[in-house]
């Protein structure tokens, strides 16, 4: 207590400046923020964030270089004992088999079902050393834990967005009028263990995406170069086919955006119908689960949008992480909780465990 006899406030650190790591490219000087898509097609070079649930955050930097190994503290991890999820292993399987109903009613034919886990973070000394809780420490983290192609990072305090993302899946790429997206269904350990419903996912999946691709771009320019090939991926497999067509004249980011989100492979078909069932099946929000991170340069008409799965996010004081998969009529509900464990698993070993420094792509 101070002679005034009032107790100061405690200490708190000031927030971290804004960054982003996004394409393999280290962001700072924050200039301008908008919610405004259009936005993306003006000038300079823009890190984005779509939330599933939320408003859209697009951030220009004044300074962009390529990224370099992180020079702070290590990440330092929850206890892996420490992570609950939003919905129970009965919880879940019950819902799998509310939606298998709805499918057998003809009111949706996949649904993609998720849950969201979260851990407290720890406090910021192990074993008498230095270590942080700055989402940037988790991206380098990750990315020596975990490599995706289509990592990033965005830490803006102001909008509480502090984000890491390992996704390996794309959402929307764009160059000049050229458009495509990449979408992943079918998950197994193995490439030998892909079933019979992997590959009825997918092809639901392409079918609705020339359908969103569709509505923005050029008549009979909408294809598909590759259908269901096999990617290999830290502890898992995954078929991805990817869809691609010319914009037509007067669209740009925003139409496109506005045509295809939130990505079909996180929310099912029809779109507006999973997205009815995800609304009554799930107890938790999305938040920025499941929607798009990436990044845009406006100047050279380029840009790439991962979907946000794999990925951590921080709220309060609480690390979030999210895991799901598609529900068909011929999913199994402890089959469906099984492949939720399986995604889950490598990544929360490597954010629950604390890492040196190394050479990953995430810096200050």
């Amino acid at each position: 207590m101070t002679r005034s006899g009032v107790v100061p406030a405690p200490r708190r650190d000031p927030a971290p400046a804004p960054l982003a790591v996004v394409g393999g490219r280290l962001c700072t000087d924050l200039v301008d923020l908008t919610d405004d898509l259009a936005a993306l097609d003006s000038s300079g070079f823009w890190a984005v964030v779509l939330p599933f649930d939320g408003p859209p955050v697009c951030a220009r930097f004044g300074s962009v270089r390529p990224a370099r190994p992180w020079p702070g503290p290590p990440w330092l991890g929850p206890e892996a004992a420490r992570w609950s999820s939003g919905i129970d292993h009965d919880g879940f399987t019950d819902a799998v088999r509310g939606i298998r109903a709805e499918i057998a009613a003809g009111e949706v034919y996949q649904v993609n079902l998720t849950r969201r886990l979260r851990a407290p973070l720890p406090s910021r000394t192990r074993h008498g050393e230095a270590a942080s809780c700055d989402v940037a420490a988790l991206g380098a983290c990750l990315a020596e834990g975990n490599p995706a192609p289509y990592s990033a990072v965005v830490r803006i305090p102001s909008e509480d967005i502090l984000v890491a993302s390992a996704s390996p899946e794309l959402f929307l790429g764009r160059d000049g009028s050229r458009v495509w997206s990449s979408p992943i269904k079918g998950t197994a350990a193995t490439p030998e263990q892909f079933l019979a419903k992997d590959r009825a996912e997918n092809v639901m999946i392409v079918d609705l995406v020339r359908n969103d691709l569709g509505r923005v771009c050029e008549w009979g320019s909408v294809h598909v170069p590759a259908l269901m090939a096999i990617e290999e991926h830290p502890g898992l497999s995954h078929l991805v086919s990817t869809v691609e067509g010319t914009l037509r004249q007067g669209s740009g980011w925003a139409e496109c955006i506005e045509a295809t989100f939130p990505p079909g492979s996180v929310t099912g078909a029809p779109k507006l119908a999973a997205l009815d069932s995800i609304g009554l099946h799930e107890p938790d929000d999305r938040g920025l689960y499941c929607g798009a991170i990436g990044w845009v340069d406006a100047d050279a008409v380029r840009g790439e949008l991962n979907v946000a799965i794999r990925t951590f996010w921080i709220e309060a004081d609480e690390l979030n992480f999210g895991t799901g998969g598609a529900i068909t009529w011929d999913s199994d509900p402890e089959g469906e909780w099984a492949e939720t464990e399986l995604k889950a698993a490598h990544l929360l070993g490597v954010a629950s465990q604390p890492a040196g420094a190394g050479a990953a792509e995430v810096l200050l």
